[in-house]
């Protein structure tokens, strides 16, 4: 029997993992959502082991109100597939939080992908996207449900602040190289969530497994870039945003890279399920002006001791994340092999309000196409742009996943009927940037220069 057939949708949004340290931050943003006027979220519920903790959860996120009646509590478990299945029958869409995606995440994804549910997560795990993407695309396609991993700030700010800069890219101009210089500032003492850690530990230990998935899959073409990339050094003096900056092996380098792979297969974007004329006219417009460029992540700090602090926990993962024993002692002990930036508890309420996030894009390129194909191989012109916003964690990724969340149910006929996307090619030509803006994370140029030889 067609599992899709089953589908009788109560509730528009279930949020999985809704009692995890993220998922109630989740749950506190959608109900700022929930039956207001213009909003398409009309029903909620919450999904997870412990009923307790979930209502526990509601009732946090609800302060100073009391918690809504409306929401209901729903008992799932990523180990019981039919749990799972149930809950697909019951929403239009699932929002996961129950990470590390590659231990939790593949019977969430496959119960969607079967069901034709929707679903989005706040993942920023190279190794399960892609294999998610191995697994279920050809599936999910069939049964018309849309699978979009990277919507927290792994990986939105990204993907928008790739576009944003190569949208100021007017012909005929052309960037050659976008690099995203991440700053996190705070004005108190700020622990890292565990889950993040966890991930980051596993995903160097894995990271054999997703060189062979790679292998074993068929080669995709390459985006087409005008100039040869750029060799940067591992390690900067940045004077134009005055940091000192590390290249960082990222999961946004690779979803952004995974995003352009998919705009050279289809240059005018996804179609959408049903869309007007206008919102066709619209999308072409949107990705014709998007210029694919060589693109990387940099970790910034205003100090060389704050960049000392990322290459000590660098190599502690790289060196104790391939041993079994290593990676008991990584995950026991947090606090001491992060130099303190990730703890068990994660931060306090007071913790997360003090901290921000800027990220620099700094595009070179040329400015005219036409020296490229004469042999000029050098850019003559850089364009700074940046995105700015609250914690990344805990206040941005919500913020990101529930705009995702309202698109998909407000503008479902306009976005591609199934699949497993990346964020950006999914939303890139959508609203997503103005409703970003409209609450709290800004876009701006910061400046348009020929470079002087």
């Amino acid at each position: 029997m067609d599992p899709t057939q089953n589908r009788n949708p109560v509730y528009d949004i279930v949020i999985l993992g809704a009692s995890g340290f993220t998922g109630k931050y989740v749950v506190r943003e959608a109900l700022k959502f929930l039956q207001t006027p213009s909003s398409p979220l009309k029903s909620l519920a919450l999904a997870g082991r412990n009923p307790t903790r979930l209502t526990q959860s509601l009732d946090w996120a609800s302060r100073p109100n009391p918690p809504p009646s409306s929401v209901d509590i729903l008992t799932a478990d990523t180990s019981d597939p039919d749990s799972l299945r149930r809950l697909c029958t019951q929403t239009k869409l699932i929002l996961n939080c129950v990470g590390p995606f590659r231990i939790h995440g593949d019977p969430v994804v496959a119960a969607c992908a079967d069901s034709g549910c929707d679903y989005l997560d706040i993942s920023g795990e190279p190794e399960f996207m892609e294999r998610m993407e191995a697994k279920y695309h050809e599936r999910a396609e069939e049964t018309g449900s849309l699978i979009v991993s990277a919507c927290g700030f792994d990986s939105i700010p990204a993907e928008l602040g790739l576009l944003f800069n190569s949208k100021q890219w007017e012909p005929p101009s052309v960037p050659n190289q976008i690099e995203a210089y991440l700053a996190l500032e705070s004005t108190k003492k700020i622990a890292g969530n565990f889950g993040t850690y966890e991930s980051a530990v596993l995903g160097v230990a894995n990271a054999e497994k997703l060189k062979e998935l790679r292998r074993s899959r068929p080669r995709k073409p390459r985006p087409s870039i005008h100039g040869p990339p750029a060799k940067g050094p591992t390690l900067e003096n940045q004077k134009k945003i005055g940091l000192w900056a590390l290249k960082l092996p990222s999961a946004d380098a690779v979803v952004v890279r995974r995003t352009l792979t998919t705009l050279t297969e289809k240059p005018h974007g996804l179609p959408g399920l049903n869309e007007s004329p206008d919102q066709i006219q619209k999308r072409e417009a949107f990705w014709s002006a998007i210029k694919p460029a060589h693109f990387g992540v940099k970790i910034t700090s205003k100090s060389l001791f704050g960049i000392f602090r990322y290459v000590t926990l660098g190599v502690s993962l790289g060196l104790l994340s391939k041993f079994s024993f290593g990676r008991w002692l990584l995950l026991k002990f947090p606090s001491v092999f992060s130099l303190g930036w990730f703890q068990k508890k994660g931060p306090s309420e007071e913790e997360v309000e003090s901290a921000t996030f800027k990220m620099w894009f700094i595009g070179r390129g040329y400015s005219e196409e036409s020296l490229v194909s004469e042999g000029k191989t050098k850019p003559d012109m850089e364009i700074i742009t940046r995105i700015s916003g609250p914690e990344i964690g805990y206040i941005t990724t919500p913020i990101a996943l529930v705009q995702c969340g309202l698109i998909v149910l407000g503008q479902r006929e306009s976005l591609v009927k199934g699949g497993v996307y990346t964020p950006g090619i999914v939303f890139g030509s959508t609203d997503i940037q103005q409703r970003l803006e409209d609450n709290g994370i800004s876009f701006e140029v910061i400046s348009k220069n020929k470079i002087q030889d």
